[in-house]
């Protein structure tokens, strides 16, 4: 357990001066709100029209489908560099573990999930 002592003082300095930056901006910070701030902003530019707000929850289910599957195909890469020194053991695993981001796929594809209407 020692050996993970010197990450948990890490990451509590991090949290530390994080809460500390934020409670020293809420406190110190000018606080001078108008009506020009308050606008929304568009490079520069005067808004055409209000935001509408709103996007498709089949935006946000692609978006996550789409990380979900990226950040599963990232294991690849260090597979195919050591896919020597692992044999047919690496390779069954690699196959098994495509397998199940296959069935994955298959499933949302007929769930519509990637139909965009």
């Amino acid at each position: 357990m020692s050996e993970y002592l010197g990450i948990l003082i890490t990451f509590a300095i991090a949290a530390f001066i994080g809460a500390a930056f934020l409670f020293l901006a809420s406190v110190l910070g000018p606080k001078r709100p108008s009506p020009a701030k308050s606008e929304p902003f568009e490079c520069g530019e005067k808004p055409f029209a209000l935001p509408s707000g709103h996007f498709s929850v089949k935006f946000y289910l692609v978006g996550m489908l789409f990380i979900l599957f990226d950040v599963e195909l990232v294991f690849l890469f260090p597979w195919a560099v050591v896919s020597r020194s692992l044999g047919w053991f690496g390779f069954l695993e690699m196959l098994t573990f495509l397998g199940i981001v296959v069935v994955g796929f298959v499933y949302a594809w007929k769930k519509g999930a990637l139909e965009w209407q």
